[in-house]
């Protein structure tokens, strides 16, 4: 049995930032992550990031994750690579942890921060499972870790961020990118990265979906039409495209199955990315003890996140009894730095899921 004082599990921008933010008040906290490598999400972005200094603005994703690491490295943090947590014990409050492949242990900690982030979404349509057919972030993973062109002509499906910016990665990959299409009637991400983008000649159709994929073996093509506002299928607009790769850019869900096993509350919250858990303003679960960060809370960019667990961390440490002197302050800063990085029309989204889940938790 492995005891701890915080267990933080997930080693993405959430979780690192939890576990220095708790080791920083005097915890000893284990982290726990199923990969061979802390730094989730942030290893495979090579864009520099937006905000303020606090949020490493004008760095690029996989240099934040060596910082964090690197702060890990500083403090009294026990790191449990390839370990994937399983299952909860809510009897005992104990957390079943699976080492490789052939291997059980149980952890039981005073608190627990369940920053598992997310997983993405897909979309129906006819032959969506044919070899060529990717989500962005296998996308990146390909070629922003590995080196590797998942294709030579690529239609990007979403112009959200994470389209847009893919797509940007594709073209300096020398991949052509061959359109990018969203349903919506509206490009979803930053206008300067659809600048971006446009500029290199790739047009963005929205309004837009796809119809079909088609290939014997592996994708050869695929056919998009327009959608109407109820997002129906405008017979006569067809429009086929010769490609070799679809990534699939079209949202994410926050992966809450532990929570849900742990018998925390939730509310399907569609501004947050789906069913979320109900949380106070500590960031604890309605399961005492349990607390949630990052895109397990809800959907938003790294930058929040980290944020989040920054507090989630601050909270359960102090939660336990400690204090370094500067957990009021650390927290105070930590709230505003997260209130403004949510003002202004672009945080209009979250900011109405949170008054809506805060609402229905009554």
């Amino acid at each position: 049995m492995i005891n701890t004082d915080v267990a933080v599990i997930g080693g993405g921008p959430a979780g690192l930032s939890a576990a220095i933010a708790a080791a920083d008040m005097g915890a000893h906290v284990t982290i726990i992550d199923r990969n061979h490598e802390l730094g989730g999400q942030l290893l495979k972005q090579t864009h520099m990031f937006f905000g303020s200094r606090e949020e490493y603005a004008s760095t690029r994703g996989f240099d934040i994750a060596n910082i964090l690491k690197e702060e890990l490295k500083e403090r009294s943090v026990e790191v449990l690579l390839n370990t994937t947590a399983v299952g909860y014990y809510k009897d005992d409050g104990v957390w079943a942890l699976e080492e490789g492949e052939d291997k059980f242990v149980k952890l039981k900690a005073k608190k627990t921060i369940v920053a598992t982030g997310a997983m993405e979404r897909h979309l129906l349509f006819p032959n969506n499972d044919l070899p060529g057919i990717y989500g962005a972030g296998a996308v990146q993973t390909l070629m922003n870790q590995y080196g590797v062109m998942p294709g030579k002509k690529v239609l990007m499906v979403g112009a959200g961020n994470i389209g847009l910016i893919v797509s940007y990665q594709l073209l300096q990959a020398g991949v052509e990118v061959s359109a990018i299409i969203d349903a919506a009637p509206a490009i979803g991400g930053y206008l300067v990265h659809a600048s971006k983008v446009r500029r290199q000649g790739v047009p963005i159709l929205t309004s837009y979906t796809v119809k079909r994929a088609y290939g014997n073996e592996v994708l050869e093509g695929a056919t998009i039409v327009k959608v109407d506002e109820g997002f129906r299928q405008i017979p006569g607009t067809e429009i086929d495209m010769d490609i070799d790769t679809m990534c699939i850019a079209v949202g994410l869900n926050p992966l809450v199955e532990l929570l849900w096993q742990a018998g925390c509350k939730m509310r399907y919250i569609p501004q947050l990315g789906g069913h979320v858990p109900v949380k106070d303003e500590d960031y604890e679960t309605t399961v005492k003890g349990i607390y949630v960060a990052g895109d397990a809370a809800e959907i938003e960019e790294a930058t929040s996140a980290m944020v989040e667990g920054r507090l989630a961390g601050l909270n359960a440490a102090h939660a336990i009894g400690f204090d370094n002197g500067n957990y009021a302050r650390e927290k105070d800063n930590a709230l505003k730095r997260l209130n403004a990085l949510r003002s202004g029309p672009v945080g209009a989204k979250i900011r109405n899921g949170l008054l809506k889940l805060a609402e229905e938790a009554v």
